[in-house]
């Protein structure tokens, strides 16, 4: 039993080996525990000042806004280095925040206010894991890629239960200000430690582009000839539309309408969701997960969206809360396998590309929190979950089927492991 555990250990241990993913992932962790209190606070600020689920699902959907500009990010991370990028985005973070911490000093901020500040935000931050998984695919092994990624998964992972808790928390007992005093000193340490990462890497033989149209028209050809990238891609789409909106954006609604909880519960919610998913991402990273790679990410997705189906008429907020951490882990176990199956299948030339397009897919999200809003109004949030989740399994049952023999099958390279 110790040798078993001495070597898991010992297994996660491995992508610290190399020196860019040991300030990567102290840098990614900061910056997470940031946003994670950044969306808490502001989300149910919105709601609370605005009473309105409308304003709260228009201030989740731009917080996404960027991800039709993610390619770009990518190109430009081939180009300039990751480094670049994560100093220059969570600077701005970092500013943006001290700026929302002072206008509620001032008591000038406002729900609209808060909004258009979230677009400013969300043409940056949709990017932000694009760059953490591409800069892993530079700086790592393919046999610990898995791994790696479980592991940068915990940064995220962790922020969801601890920000949540500790944003939830400053903020119900000492206000907005103090709260966003602590995102701010987050954003400034994440952008400290981002300067250790990786550089760029020049590609041998392939000198730099100047023309970002070109090599994005490049990547869309690159990768619709692949179902190992077309096929992760549409269920990134698919659960960003028909998942996330109910443990992202709709929480706060969920927590105040559906259980009638404060902001306490809130956290609690979002933790639990957390919970599951570090699990997960702790399996994940131990590197000994043999499931299939691809064939988790079919198998998980529709596990995710049963667990949704069932949380919608629960009304306990025990039992709402033990569902939300089931599906957590569910979404580890889903989105890990994902990227790594990506990264594996892309040139290093057109990996910033490729996973700029990936997070097209997070499109998905905003659309998904703006259609929902008009049908919870009109039908119900229970009817609404069910329409999701529905569609969702659906969905995912006809990727699965349609791309079988290069993402099913036990004998395909995506599924296998490591």
């Amino acid at each position: 039993m110790l040798a078993a555990v001495s070597k898991i250990v010992q297994s996660s241990r491995i992508p610290f080996q190399v020196r860019s993913f040991r300030y990567q992932w102290p840098a990614d962790l900061c910056a997470s525990w940031a946003f994670e209190m950044e969306i808490l606070v502001l989300g149910w600020y919105v709601l609370v000042e605005s009473n309105s689920v409308l304003m709260l699902v228009v201030y989740g959907a731009l917080q996404y806004s960027g991800s039709l500009i993610s390619p770009f990010f990518g190109i430009a991370g081939d180009r300039f280095g990751y480094r670049s990028l994560f100093m220059l985005t969570r600077g701005l973070y970092g500013c943006l925040a001290l700026l929302i911490a002072l206008l509620g000093l001032f008591d000038l901020l406002s729900p609209v206010l808060v909004i258009v500040l979230a677009s400013i935000v969300g043409v940056v931050r949709p990017s932000d894991m694009m760059m953490r998984y591409a800069l892993i695919g530079q700086t790592q092994p393919a046999d610990q890629m898995t791994a790696a990624l479980g592991l940068s998964r915990m940064t995220s992972d962790s922020a969801r239960i601890a920000g949540a808790l500790a944003g939830a928390s400053v903020f119900a007992q000492f206000g907005l200000v103090p709260a966003y005093v602590v995102i701010t000193v987050l954003y400034i340490v994440s952008f400290i430690f981002s300067r250790g990462v990786a550089g760029r890497v020049p590609h041998v033989g392939q000198p730099v582009s100047m023309a970002p149209v070109r090599d994005l028209k490049e990547a869309f050809v690159y990768a619709w000839g692949k179902p190992e990238l077309l096929g992760p891609i549409a269920i990134a789409f698919l659960i960003n539309l028909l998942a996330f909106p109910f443990s992202l954006g709709l929480l706060p609604y969920i927590a105040r309408t559906i259980y009638e909880v404060d902001q306490t519960g809130l956290g609690l919610f979002s933790a639990s969701f957390s919970v599951g998913a570090l699990v997960g991402s702790l399996v994940l990273g131990t590197n000994v997960f043999s499931l299939g790679t691809a064939r988790a990410m079919f198998i998980s997705t529709v596990c995710w969206f049963g667990l949704l189906l069932v949380f919608a008429p629960l009304t306990s907020f025990v039992a709402g809360a033990v569902i939300l951490l089931c599906a957590g882990f569910a979404q580890s176990m889903c989105m890990t396998p994902l990227a790594a199956v990506m990264l594996r299948s892309t040139d290093a030339k057109f990996r910033g590309r490729i996973m700029g397009l990936r997070v097209l897919a997070i499109w998905g999200l905003p659309l998904g929190l703006l259609i929902s809003g008009p049908l919870i109004s009109s039908i119900g949030f229970v009817a609404t979950t069910v329409l999701y989740t529905t569609l969702g399994i659906l969905a995912t049952v006809t990727v699965a089927w349609k791309w079988r023999e290069r993402l099913w099958q036990a004998d395909a390279p995506a599924n296998r492991h490591g």
